[in-house]
Formats: structure tokens, C-alpha cells, sequence
């Protein structure tokens, strides 16, 4: 059946009153292709204000923000059985009210994270997104949570969502963000020490409990920002992505893995080269690289200088190379030669296939929050955490980001993999790895 074109404004989004269709991205047809409902596959976003937001204006000023991003506004459009693609309706206005105000009470803030991990938005509506304002009875301030619908958009675009919903909320307009800055790089040296074709070691098992509950748990801490020496080769990020082979490590050792000593890490990392000013395209923007590591390499009395240099190089060789958003096999296998309903058996026959080749874990680093998220006589945020989906084979990843000179770190498993217990003592290892990178102790 032919597809009618329709006026498109600045950006390729119809303008008001226009309907619009837009295929699925590689990204979004992949992730359509694995939904589970056991382990939704959510971004969940929380922002703390130090005061409380007034319900008519931060509604008035969501809905401006999508009105800004239309982008945003879309749904899944019904399909043949037969139908070669997915597409994307781009509604022009909401189809649902994403935003809601339960009423204060003790656990609002926990029950919110909880919906947010257990019940993906809708992709049938629009837009794929929930904010639930959370405020506990006696307490000063709030909390903005968001739950996204992974098949739809990232964690930064949702970000770019609700700056805009803060420069409408609040008193004055700010400018826009410049484009995130990235280190020149140079061409790769050498293979990563963990190649494509080394199966990588697994997170080991913990404690998960007799019965677990499917889906996702997560923790929340705080922590200071590693420190750097002037000049240092490499960066915070560089940092994190140690600290987190280390923690991987550590735990399969501490857990008698058979592999912890011979098999390698293979971190994956989200590179998002997007600006962040108004015009921040919405979606999933993000490409996926994945970081090496021998198996020898986060050995107990590892020398951690060697490991940041090391890990800097690798980090800016895979920064630099072009490559599609989940690599050139992804791109074969969601071209539109079979119609999806095949092509959603294969990559779920293909992908418990691979499984064991798929990376250890996700280290997914926001870095500094470019905005100020100013909600005028709310405040500015305090903190702002962001957590990744951690479904299984990995079953867990680790999310940072920075607000305030301090560093908000989400860890997010499966509950099939690990307990609550175990989760608290990965924070813990986390914790004395990053300090261990700091220019302080290294």
C-alpha cells in the first residue's frame, strides 16, 4: 500500500495537524523484537527539587515541552501480520496525561521507583513516558520520576524533555547546552584484549532468594566525584568503567565463578554524540561500544594507573569509530526482506543463541548534567539519578550521573540473578574500587 507523504516541519516532524509516520530505527525494532513482560524494559529518571512544584504549572509546562518536541508524541501503529516494518504515528498531542500527582503519603517515593522498574508506559499511547510527582507527608521538596519505554526513547532524550519543562516552568529562559565536548582521538593501536569472539565471563550468581520475583530491583547512593591530577590522560568516565571491572571481578571471585580468572570482561558503554541544546533529536540516540578487559587485567593488586591508561586509550579509539547504533548485524538482521513477525522470531531465536557472548555488564555514564534544571520556586535539582534496564543474560548495570559536584550511581539486576543483600555489597565494592581510582590514592 502506498504511504502518503505529509509536510513535514524543520527536523523531518509534520507539523500541527499533520499526521506522520516514521519507521522504527534499527535501536527501537531490536528492542521491539525482545520485550518480556517479566523484565520491562524501562529507563527510569528521578529528579530531586528542594521544594515543591505547583500541579497547573508543571502540567501547563510538560505539555509545552512536547509540544516542542513533537517528536515524542508517538505511538506504535497497528500493523498486517504481513506488515515489513514498524512504524511510529506521530500523534501531534498526547493521547494519554503522562503526568500525575498521587497524594503525599509514606512510600510514595518508593512505590513510584517500583512502577517505574515493573510497568513499561504503554507503546500504544502517546507518548511512551509517565512523570509521577512524589512528595512524602512532613518532608520538604519533591521528587520528579520518570518511567520510559526503552523501545521509544533514552535517558537523555527524556533529559532534553524535562529541561525544556523546566525552562517553561521557571522564571527566566536559559541557553541552550552546548554540544557534549569529546577528547580528539586517534586511530585504533591494537585489538581489544577481549575480542569479539572470546566469550566474556558472566556476572555469577548471588542470592536471589527461594522464589524470586521476576523483573528489576535497584539502589541509590551517592557518592564524591573521583579525582583527577591536572592533565591526567583520562577521564571520569575512564575511571568509572575501571571501577566497574574491578567490582565485576571482585564479586566472581568472591563468588567462586569457574571463570573469573580466565575468562574477559567486555563492558558495554553508550556513546551518545547528540547535542544537547533545544534542537536534541528525540529518541533513541545512543551507539554501543563495547570496552575490554583481560582476563588478568582486574586482578587482585592490579596496578590501577596502568588500567586507566589503558582503558583511556581503548575508550577513545571506540569514541572515534564509526560504526551503527548496535553494529552491522543488527542492521542485516532488521532489513526489511521478511516481515517483522518473522523477523521478531528470528532475533529472539538468535538472541538466547548468543547470549553467551553477550557483554558482562553496562556501564552507562551521563557524566555532568548540562542543565539546570530550575523549576523557579521549586529550586534548582539536587540530585539526579538515572537507572538502565538489567535484563538477563547480563542482569545487572551500573548508571551514573553528576549534579552538584556529586556523583549519583543507580545499580539495577535482575532479581532471577541476585538478592537485595547482594546488591548492597556490589554498591559496596563499587565504592572502594572508584576510590581506589582517584588521583588521591592512585
Amino acid at each position: 500500500m502506498a504511504t502518503t507523504q505529509h509536510p513535514r516541519a524543520r527536523g523531518g516532524t509534520p507539523r500541527p495537524g499533520a499526521p506522520g509516520r516514521v519507521p522504527f530505527p534499527v535501536v527501537d525494532e531490536v528492542a521491539r523484537h525482545c520485550a518480556q513482560d517479566a523484565e520491562p524494559n524501562t529507563v527510569h529518571i528521578e529528579i530531586h527539587l528542594p521544594g515543591r512544584v505547583d500541579e497547573g504549572r508543571l502540567r501547563s509546562a510538560f505539555a509545552e515541552a512536547l509540544a516542542r518536541h513533537p517528536r515524542a508524541l508517538m505511538r506504535e501503529r497497528p500493523r498486517s501480520p504481513f506488515a515489513r516494518l514498524y512504524e511510529w504515528e506521530l500523534t501531534g498531542r498526547p493521547d494519554v496525561d503522562p503526568v500525575s500527582f498521587p497524594p503525599a503519603a509514606p512510600g510514595a517515593l518508593a512505590r513510584a521507583r517500583a512502577r517505574a522498574l515493573d510497568e513499561a508506559p504503554a507503546l500504544t499511547a502517546s507518548p511512551p513516558l509517565r512523570l509521577t510527582v512524589a512528595e512524602e507527608p512532613g518532608a520538604e521538596g519533591c521528587v520528579l520520576v520518570f518511567a520510559v519505554h526503552h523501545t521509544a526513547l533514552d535517558g537523555p532524550a527524556c533529559m532534553r524533555l524535562a529541561a525544556t519543562a523546566a525552562e517553561v516552568y521557571g522564571t527566566h529562559r536559559t541557553p541552550p547546552a552546548p554540544a557534549p565536548a569529546r577528547p580528539a582521538s586517534e586511530a585504533p593501536a591494537g585489538e581489544s584484549p577481549a575480542a569479539a569472539l572470546a566469550r566474556p565471563a558472566r556476572i555469577a550468581a548471588g542470592s536471589p532468594g527461594p522464589s524470586p520475583v521476576p523483573g528489576n530491583a535497584m539502589l541509590l547512593v551517592e557518592l564524591p566525584v573521583p579525582k583527577r591530577v591536572s592533565g591526567a590522560p583520562y577521564t571520569v568516565n575512564d575511571q568509572l568503567m575501571v571501577a566497574t571491572a574491578l567490582t565485576v571481578a571482585d564479586w566472581n571471585r568472591t563468588q567462586d565463578a569457574p571463570w573469573a580468572d580466565r575468562r574477559p570482561l567486555r563492558i558495554t558503554m553508550p556513546v551518545d554524540d547528540r547535542t544537547r541544546g533545544p534542537e536534541m533529536p528525540i529518541g533513541n540516540g545512543t551507539r554501543l561500544v563495547e570496552v575490554g578487559f583481560a582476563a588478568s587485567e582486574p586482578a587482585p593488586g592490579a596496578d590501577v594507573q596502568a588500567l586507566l591508561r589503558a582503558t583511556a586509550e581503548r575508550t577513545r579509539a571506540l569514541k572515534a569509530r564509526t560504526r551503527p547504533p548496535l553494529g552491522r548485524s543488527a542492521s542485516l538482521l532488521t532489513a526489511p526482506l521478511m516481515p517483522v513477525a518473522a523477523r521478531a522470531a528470528l532475533t529472539r531465536g538468535l538472541r538466547v543463541l548468543a547470549a553467551p557472548w553477550t557483554s558482562t555488564t553496562l556501564l552507562s555514564n551521563i557524566g555532568r548534567v548540562p542543565y539546570p534544571l530550575d523549576f523557579g520556586e521549586a529550586g534548582r535539582a539536587t540530585a539526579v539519578w538515572f537507572s538502565a534496564p538489567a535484563r538477563m543474560p547480563r542482569g545487572l548495570t551500573f548508571t551514573t550521573a553528576s549534579t552538584g559536584g556529586r556523583l549519583h550511581l543507580a545499580l539495577r539486576w535482575s532479581r532471577t540473578l541476585l538478592g537485595d543483600e547482594d546488591g548492597v555489597r556490589l554498591c559496596e565494592m563499587f565504592t572502594r574500587h572508584l576510590a581506589s581510582t582517584s588521583s588521591e590514592t592512585v
